[in-house]
């Protein structure tokens, strides 16, 4: 049995189960209709991990890479400074929830675990990240209630980094980047905020959502040039707040458009306003999203710096089309306009299909869900890779799809 989902370009609409022997069925996309295979991706996706996991026995590391000329994933060591160890849990869980697979379950839990040691990071913000795809999805996708007082915690934790002066949480410490003297605050660090938002509805101080909500604020305030493009890195001073520098650290320039700076931001904006129903997050975050659907190629996937897309020599970045292929699906649902509606489920699918084609699939490849994309180039690592997190938002935007079909 396999599930199509069919877009019409007038009407957002879906057609039901659909039996299909053929072992070559492909996503038709033509001028009056986008259709896409939405359980051969998912069965891609479990078949890929009943390659993969049987590998990954050490519980001391977790997979983060597959090279450029490998097939097998790079694991690294389970280190409080590494921001990824979350995503490998996180893709576990939703395996669950979109299979009901019980050995996936069983498998996130063992993988989620080990890391309740890190509940206590008070060093940078990337808590948020290392925890949330991991106890979250635990506690929301397997009723894991013994989890809750871990996020807590960690949420703590996190919100010990904001600086009220600046209004925002500082993202790395100057001793780790030694380039900014002061308080650094990254695009990146929108996507911590949903730890923050989730311990406030459960059980915490209201104190989380206020510096949630003051940090998206003064972001969308300074963190943005006025095209609706954002800076990557800001520090500011610790005192007055003011801004001291706009650089960054993964784009190519201090001034160009990091692509998965970009799609941070449309995925933090879009969980901001979903978590706070404040319609000027709703507004802020259509005008990035437009904005960064403007700037696409053909197939929906950037490459890895808008500024420099023009040349077909430089990598492309995958992960950033599947974080913002995971945000348009929520962004979709709720924004009021049919005509909106429409735009982002359609774009969401597009970029869906692309990830799943043979251009970027690593079915039969390698043992990641996805290839080709981009974490550091201008730091001289990470290019042209299978990345952790790509799989983990690619999942995540399987699983929100699915959960759309069931609604209609």
């Amino acid at each position: 049995m396999r599930f199509k989902i069919l877009l019409l370009t007038c009407l957002v609409s879906f057609v039901g189960c659909k039996n299909s022997n053929k072992a070559d069925e492909t996503t038709v996309v033509s001028k009056n209709k986008i259709e896409i295979d939405l359980q051969k991706q998912i069965d891609d996706c479990e078949n890929q991990l009943e390659i993969a996991v049987p590998k990954l026995t050490d519980l001391t590391k977790h997979p983060r890479l597959i090279d450029t000329d490998s097939t097998e994933w790079k694991q690294v060591p389970n280190d409080k400074l590494v921001w990824t160890s979350g995503f490998y849990p996180g893709i576990l869980w939703y395996a669950y929830d979109i299979t009901g697979n019980e050995k996936w379950k069983n498998e996130a839990i063992k993988r989620t675990e080990v890391f309740e040691d890190f509940k206590t990071i008070t060093e940078h913000h990337d808590i948020g990240f290392m925890m949330f795809p991991a106890y979250g999805k635990g506690y929301e996708i397997g009723n894991k209630a013994a989890y809750k007082d871990i996020l807590l915690t960690s949420a703590n934790s996190l919100a010990s980094r904001f600086n009220l002066n600046v209004g925002t949480i500082k993202s790395w410490s100057n001793k780790m980047h030694p380039r900014w003297k002061q308080h650094i605050t990254i695009i990146d660090n929108m996507l911590n905020l949903e730890l923050l938002f989730w311990a406030a509805k459960n059980g915490s101080d209201k104190e989380f959502y206020d510096i949630a909500v003051k940090h998206a604020e003064t972001t969308m305030k300074k963190h943005f040039r006025d095209d609706y493009t954002s800076w990557h890195v800001l520090e500011y001073d610790s005192v007055n707040g003011n801004v001291l520098n706009r650089h960054t650290k993964q784009g190519y320039a201090d001034n160009s458009r990091w692509s998965r700076g970009q799609a941070w931001g449309v995925y933090g904006y879009t969980m901001v306003y979903k978590e706070t129903k404040d319609k000027k997050f709703l507004d802020f975050a259509q005008k990035i999203t437009d904005k960064y659907l403007s700037l696409l190629p053909e197939d929906m996937v950037p490459c890895w710096d808008f500024d420099i897309q023009d040349n077909p020599k430089e990598e492309k970045d995958a992960s950033a089309a599947a974080v913002v292929a995971s945000a348009l699906l929520d962004l979709s649902t709720l924004v009021e306009s049919k005509e909106d509606q429409k735009k982002y489920f359609n774009a969401a699918i597009k970029m869906l299909n692309s990830l799943g084609s043979d251009k970027y699939s690593a079915v039969g490849k390698a043992d990641s869900f996805l290839l080709h994309s981009t974490g550091a180039k201008s730091l001289g690592h990470e290019i042209d890779v299978a990345l952790i997190y790509a799989d983990y938002y690619y999942i995540e935007a399987l699983s929100r799809l699915k959960k759309i079909q069931e609604k209609k």
